[in-house]
């Protein structure tokens, strides 16, 4: 076969065609993306902690004779170049560091009261309506309002974010079909730069007790981290921060939806949700694939992957493999030796990993308990037309109302 990331079917449900790839040609040279397509799980996961494999696609993409003339690339590599995930050791060791503390368990198990308190929130806002849009009501949101009061940024900075956000992702996600999306992009990022810069520059002349702070701390110490890395970093952080979690909500909620048992069972028995978020994470993940660049040739079932290749490891693929999770098309939140990819593996593996798992744990719960007669509205749902993310645009649900009272104050 000829995988073709952009068919309409495909995007809307790649598996049945990651299953033949995995069945017939595990690596699959693929002439639409001009790249591999790995999809077996052992593949994937020896490729997520391969050193031949780059994680630098940006320096690569940018030299590349067909955008290399582009001043909205130029610009989008200069700070996407500078983002942790695009960066190998050591200078990835380097600025990972500045980032882990603030997401270790332990730190955002202390965000544990102020989530539920958001929840609780944006459920009260639509409690009364019976219906609501899973992604721009509630799953879109939560993450948003977590991460930027962890950074520091003001409420009146969200929906401009979002915006850029939006944007951003053209580039990042590696949109099909957008012929516009470098330009889009690249404003995108010189308006989250800026308006990162004057919070950078206000934190300096005022300290506070802020993830922004912590990182100018970083900075004025020794040099260990430039300006344009700070600021950099604040732009990932806001756009992963919120981007993978507002999917892992999305796509958790519409798997239950579409398997009533599972659905039910939670409902019975809400000490589920821990592993039930991760089969979630495993049966439709938010992250559909990771880009390598080989730095050398690389043998794979008989092929040969040149040095400048570049590699799309299919996380979502591997997590359903079949050589791997028995009856993997099914969600069973009881499923045993869950060991799935979703976040990635080796040096890689997401360092926002436990924020996102909370946040799923605490939203995809509350709207199980508190939402009666939970289903999908009906009409198609609309995929997000990218090789990296995995989400919906909007998720249209109903439910019975509640007459319920006493929810947190709003965010």
């Amino acid at each position: 076969m000829s995988y073709d990331p952009s068919r309409p079917d495909v995007i809307a449900d790649p598996y049945p065609a990651f299953h033949v790839l995995q069945a017939q040609d595990p690596a699959h040279w693929s002439d639409i993306l001009r790249g591999w397509v790995v999809t077996r799980y052992a593949d994937v996961k020896t490729a997520l902690h391969d050193r031949r494999l780059s994680s630098d696609r940006i320096t690569p993409f940018v030299a590349h004779e067909s955008v290399r003339e582009s001043a909205h690339v130029k610009e989008l590599g200069r700070i996407a170049g500078r983002w942790v995930v695009f960066n190998d050791p050591p200078a990835h060791t380097r600025l990972r560091g500045f980032i882990n503390t603030a997401f270790t368990s332990r730190a955002v198990e202390r965000l544990r009261p102020r989530i539920e308190a958001i929840v609780d929130a944006l459920l009260a806002a639509v409690i009364d309506r019976g219906a609501m849009d899973v992604i721009g009501d509630f799953a879109y949101p939560l993450p948003v309002i977590v991460i930027a009061e962890m950074l520091g940024v003001p409420p009146e900075g969200r929906e401009p974010m979002k915006a850029w956000s939006d944007e951003l992702a053209l580039f990042i996600g590696s949109a099909l079909g957008t012929p516009d999306k470098y330009e889009r992009a690249s404003r995108a990022m010189t308006g989250m730069c800026s308006y990162f810069r004057e919070i950078v520059g206000a934190r300096r002349r005022q300290p506070r007790e802020d993830l922004i702070t912590a990182l100018v701390d970083a900075e004025q110490q020794g040099g260990q981290l430039s300006e344009d890395e700070l600021v950099a970093t604040c732009v990932l952080l806001l756009f992963a921060g919120h981007e993978t979690t507002t999917n892992l909500i999305g796509n958790g909620l519409l798997g239950l939806l579409r398997h009533p048992d599972a659905l039910n069972a939670l409902r019975a028995d809400p000490a589920l949700i821990e592993p039930a978020v991760e089969e979630l994470l495993r049966y439709d993940g938010p992250t559909q694939a990771q880009v390598r660049v080989a730095l050398e040739d690389i043998g794979l079932h008989g092929k040969t992957i040149r040095a400048g290749d570049r590699v799309f490891v299919m996380v979502n693929a591997a997590n359903r493999d079949p050589a791997r999770f028995a009856d993997p098309d099914r969600v069973d939140l009881t499923r045993a030796d869950n060991a799935h990819v979703a976040f990635g593996y080796g040096a890689h593996f997401c360092v926002g990993a436990p924020l996102a798992r909370l946040e799923g744990q605490i939203a995809i719960a509350a709207a199980v308990r508190r939402l009666g007669d939970l289903a999908l509205a009906p009409g198609d749902l609309t995929w997000l037309p990218s090789m990296v993310f995995r989400g919906v645009r909007s998720l249209p649900v109903t439910f019975t109302p509640s007459r319920r009272t006493g929810y947190a104050a709003g965010p």
